[in-house]
This record gives structure tokens, sequence and C-alpha cells, in this order.
């Protein structure tokens, strides 16, 4: 099928295997991805495919989506073997993928990015700007957002776009749906929208493959489970057979046991304080993103951010590493000194580092190599004569890597060749070679496995030990709650509550994120 215009088969009778992998192999210098991997889809269920960062989903779902070819095995749609050239080729053949890492065009509008390559067409052969519009409003309803379709994208919240990206691969009427993290932006109002998505496309026969590492969203939507570890597949059951600890298991090839414990610590004296901290907006949506937002930060502490998406959480790391200096106003006082921040290079050299939420547009510089992008942000700690001197380099950032047991051949592996969890440990290994003294986390588990979720979680209660001050933003609330000795919430870029480690329950927490009309914002 790599070649001329595929064609969607009649849907299958729901049970019916729609798509299937047979003996997949696919092998990068050096790391064996798959190995061996089998995996049976069918209409009008959804597999969950679980394991940990590295252990080969994303790479399968890539295969059967057609970004890349297999090195071994086949891959049969209605018992016939395909093979796509390219994503365009697997679309046509009814395959639609919603990957993890946003991949819409930021400057193009919800319009043409729902509709990119396939645009309704007048009988002229002109795009039909009027049906393209309708179109994409019917495909935007679907998924309950409501923004209008000529809005360009970058304008966007990353949770709006993740809903864009989930209506653009609807809106294809695909027979196999794969959706790897689809939650990870969303609030909890988007996430019920995308429940409802998915029933409806099981009763409509389609099958779908779901990568999350939120085993709480598993009972909502999962009939199937297929488990990968290490390039191969591990288990494979019905979900209703599988209890959380066994999946674990199968994942880690290990026992579990709680995901993470935090050990008791006295906090030190204040680094870092704010008062009437505000950032105005950019001239789209409300006019302050930080409103007057006061705080403070010891050494030895984490203080969590807790709030709903469009909260003002991201904003305000970002104010607070002199992201927007023009737009910034109100104290802000690091180690008992008043500070202003013209650009992030002054809140390095202050101390102050931000790993931000969007590791791939944000973090990294995907083509470069580990050790490139692991110096980026002390590279006058490599240079040597004007030149970075790779045996410098190394001997720095090596110990990090080792240190976060990054899973790489070399130092000198392209970033791009990475999980999504290795490249989130390098962005922290860049910011920890800088001997920060406040670091600033937006969403730091952000598609980590639950193994290398303890990792991380360990790693930051070894840095608040060791006197550091954490500021750590999560959309998880078990997260925030686990992590810090302080929370904040914030609500429309205002600080709500804040509560101690030992009042800050659940309800608590979310009582106070919640709008006053008690309705999760979308």
């Amino acid at each position: 099928m790599g070649g001329g215009k595929a064609v969607i088969a009649p849907s299958a009778a729901l049970g019916d295997v729609v798509i299937e992998a047979i003996g997949i192999g696919k092998t990068f210098p050096g790391t064996r991805a798959l190995d061996g991997v089998n995996l049976t889809v069918r209409a009008g269920r959804l597999m969950a495919l679980l394991g940990e960062n590295g252990a080969g989903k994303s790479t399968l779902m890539n295969i059967l989506a057609g970004v890349f070819p297999p090195d071994e095995g086949t891959i049969q749609m209605d018992g016939q073997s395909v093979r796509f050239a390219n994503p365009q080729r697997a679309l046509a053949a009814g395959i639609g993928i919603v990957f993890q890492e946003l991949s819409l065009i930021p400057y193009l509008s919800v319009a043409e990015n729902l509709f990119l390559g396939r645009e309704p067409r007048s009988a002229s052969g002109l795009i039909d700007t009027r049906r393209l519009l309708a179109e994409s409003t019917a495909a935007l309803q679907r998924v309950d957002l409501a923004v209008d379709p000529t809005t360009l994208v970058a304008d966007l919240r990353i949770g709006q776009q993740q809903l864009v990206e989930i209506a653009r691969a609807i809106s294809a009427h695909v027979r196999v749906l794969i959706l790897d993290e689809p939650t990870s932006s969303l609030s909890g109002h988007e996430v019920e929208v995308l429940y409802g998505v998915i029933r409806e496309l099981k009763r409509r026969g389609v099958a779908l493959v779901y990568i999350t590492h939120k085993f709480e969203e598993l009972a909502a939507v999962c009939d199937d489970v297929t488990i990968l570890r290490d390039g191969r597949v591990v288990g494979t059951a019905l979900f209703r057979d599988l209890t959380r600890d066994a999946m674990v298991r199968l994942m880690a090839g290990r026992d579990t046991t709680e995901l993470y414990q935090k050990v008791a610590f006295t906090p030190g004296e204040e680094i870092l304080r704010t008062r009437g901290l505000s950032l105005t907006g950019s001239g789209v949506g409300r006019r302050f993103l930080v409103d007057q937002v006061s705080l403070s930060l010891r050494r030895g502490e984490v203080v969590g951010v807790f709030g709903l998406v469009g909260a003002g959480r991201t904003e305000l790391l970002e104010a607070l590493f002199g992201l927007h200096p023009d737009r910034v106003t109100g104290e802000l006082v690091v180690e008992g000194r008043a500070v202003r921040f013209e650009s992030p290079a002054d809140a390095i050299a202050a101390g102050i580092a931000l790993a931000p939420e969007d590791r791939k547009r944000d973090g990294l510089v995907l083509p470069m190599s580990v050790a490139a992008n692991a110096s980026l942000a002390s590279l006058d700690r490599a240079l040597r004569a004007g030149f970075v001197s790779e045996r410098r380099e190394s001997s720095y950032v090596g110990p990090y890597i080792d240190r976060f047991r990054i899973k790489i051949a070399s130092l000198n592996q392209r970033v791009v060749d990475l999980s999504g969890g290795n490249q989130q440990k390098v962005i922290l290994a860049k910011w920890l070679a800088t001997a920060p003294k406040i670091l600033l986390l937006d969403e730091p588990t952000r598609g980590i496995d639950v193994n290398a979720k303890r990792e991380i979680y360990a790693f930051i209660d070894e840095l608040a030990r060791a006197g550091l001050g954490l500021i750590v933003v999560s959309s998880e609330l078990p997260e925030v709650l686990a992590l810090s000795d302080r929370v904040l919430v914030l609500r429309e870029g205002r600080v709500t509550a804040e509560f101690a480690r030992a009042d800050a329950t659940p309800e608590r927490v979310l009582h106070a994120a919640l709008p006053d009309s008690s309705r999760v914002a979308s």
C-alpha cells in the first residue's frame, strides 16, 4: 500500500480484528527498540499500551502510523499486509494518531491545521474556505472546544492545542485511532469530553490504542491491555483481569511499593520572595495572566503550585525566570536582595533555573547531542580557548547523565532519538549543571512512566535536602500533595489559597482551584 491512493475498507464488526502487528522489530543506533512485538487491536475496543519510558510504545505506534517502517515483521489491516510510506498514506488507509508531543503548525489557523493536506476544494480546485470553516466548527464541537477556527494555533493554550490534535484525527473518519498520552495537558472537564469522544468512537466500531502512564484513566475507557518492557511484549490481558500492582510489576519486571514517601526535613532561611508580582497579557485573553501574587520560598523547601488549565501556573514561573521583563511588575527578592531580571540570563546568574513544560519546544535542541544539550546553559565550563572542549564537556556533564540513569548509547547520541522520559532527564541534567539555588519545575513528570516518576520524586527530595529551594507546578493533584511542603493554589492568575502540607487535602485544594461557578474551566 506504499503507492497509489489507499481506500478505507468497510467498518469491521465490533470485536473483529482491524489491525495487527506481527513480529515487529526496529533498531536505532545503539538501541534495539522493538524485538518481535505482536499487537492485535479490535473494532470497538480500546487497547491500552503500557510500559516504562523507552519500552518501545511510541516506536510501535509510529510504525503503525507510517512515521517510519519496521526492520522486521508485518502490519496487517483486515487480514491484508500493508506498508505505509508516510503518515498521509496511513491516514488515507484509516489510521490516525495523536502524538504526545504536539505536531501542529503554530502560525496556521486552527482550521488550516485541522484539514492540512486534505483541504476541501471547490469545483475550480481552490480551497473552499466556507466549507473549511464549517467542517472545522463541526470538528471542534465534537471535542467541546469553543474557539474560532480562524484563530492561530499559537494563541491557544497547550490544553486547547491538544484538543485540536484530537479533533483533527477524528475528523478524518479513521478506523484506527492511536492516542499517545492524550490527557497530559487537559483539564478535568476536557478529559471527560475526551472520554465521551472515545465512547462514541467505540460505538461506531473504531479500534483505539491508548498510551498512558495514568492508571486511573483506564477504568473509564479501557478494554484490553498490552504491556511492553525493553522492546518486548511481556503481557496481554483483559483490563478487568489486571490489578494496578500487576501492571506495574509487568512494566518494571519487579514488585512495586508505594510510589513515593517524602522525607521529613526542616527548611532553612528564606531564599526567594515576591510581593504583588503581576504579568500582563499579550492582547489575548484576560488582562493579567499573573495577578498580584505574593509567595516565599526557603532553602530546602518544595512549594507546589496547583491550578486548573489557564490558572497562570506556567506564566508565574516564566515571570520569575525573566522571560517577559516588559510585562512584569511587582517586587522580586532573591537571598534578601531586590532584583529585576531583564532576561533569563539574569535569572540564571542569580541562581534560578527553569525546566519548562514543553520540553521539545522550549527545553531542548532536538538535532543536537545529549552532551551539547546538557551543557547548553553552562557552556562556559566547556570552553577552552573559545572552543568547546569535548573532554571538559563530558567531564562535568557525564556525572549528571549517570546520576539520572539516562539511557543513551553515548554522550554524542542525538536527543531526538531518546524516549520522552530520557529527554526530560536531559533537561534536568542541563539545569543542575548550572549549580542553581532555586529550581523551577513545570510539569516535571509529564509523559514519564511510574518508575521514572519515582526516580525524579526522590531526586527532588534529595535536592531539597541539599539546600535548594524548589517550586513545582503540576496538573496532577496527587503529585503536588506528595512532593510539597506547602501548596499554593492559583485561579485566573491569583493565589486563592495556601496550605501547609498537613492541611492540604485533595478536597480543600480542588475547592480553591475551581471557578466560582464550581465548574472546571475548559
